[in-house]
């Protein structure tokens, strides 16, 4: 039997854009580990008080220190490289990826935002302006704040390899830098788990 290329799975993606609901189908399917970086962050800030933990939403970055932050997203790409059979869902997951050996790195994305508005007012049973506010804003803060400190490895990983150009703006979720792109607006999430299957099947 040929060994799979693939050996370790990460799964980015915006919030709405499905990555945990794909990352808990893969890890039915396969049997492998699976890692949700938001969940892990979630309990981190509840415990520490910086989070009001009655609250379904979820909360931006900014509330960790940077070196926290670091910390966490360099631990998980150490893991990357030595641990086999896990699966991480993260935002930024895929990026910190870049240049790991037998990573097959994901990206889910949703074309249409208001199908992702009306899936964040399903699961956290808010209304819509409180979720378009969660989205965007979260999106924004944690951008600016992640651009600002991983801009060395943005050159390093990304530009220096040819994968972007230097004068293109940081942007953690451009398609270039993924092993396969799925729009979940177009794709069901039994189509989205097979297109993974069959990639991780073929190598």
């Amino acid at each position: 039997m040929r060994e799979k290329y693939f050996c370790n799975i990460t799964i980015s993606g915006l919030p709405g854009a499905g990555s945990s609901t794909l990352g808990k189908l893969l890890a039915r399917e396969t049997g492998w580990e699976y890692y949700s970086g938001g969940d892990f962050m979630r309990a981190y800030a509840i415990e520490k008080g910086l989070f009001n933990g009655e609250k379904t939403v979820h909360h931006d970055a900014t509330v960790y220190s940077e070196d926290f932050d670091r910390e966490i997203d360099y631990g998980m790409r150490t893991q990357q490289g030595k641990e086999e059979g896990r699966i991480y869902d993260s935002w930024l997951s895929g990026f910190m990826a870049q240049g790991v050996g037998g990573v097959m790195k994901v990206l889910v994305h949703c074309s249409e935002d208001a199908v992702r508005v009306d899936r964040i007012v399903n699961r956290d049973g808010i209304s819509i302006d409180e979720a378009k506010k969660h989205i965007f804003e979260r999106e924004e803060k944690n951008g600016n704040k992640w651009a600002r400190m991983y801009k060395d490895e943005w050159v390093k990983w990304v530009v220096n390899k040819g994968k972007i150009g230097g004068d293109e703006k940081i942007d953690f979720w451009d398609p270039r830098l993924y092993d396969l792109v799925i729009d979940t607006y177009s794709n069901s999430k039994e189509e989205t788990l097979r297109l993974v299957l069959e990639k991780l099947k073929s190598g």
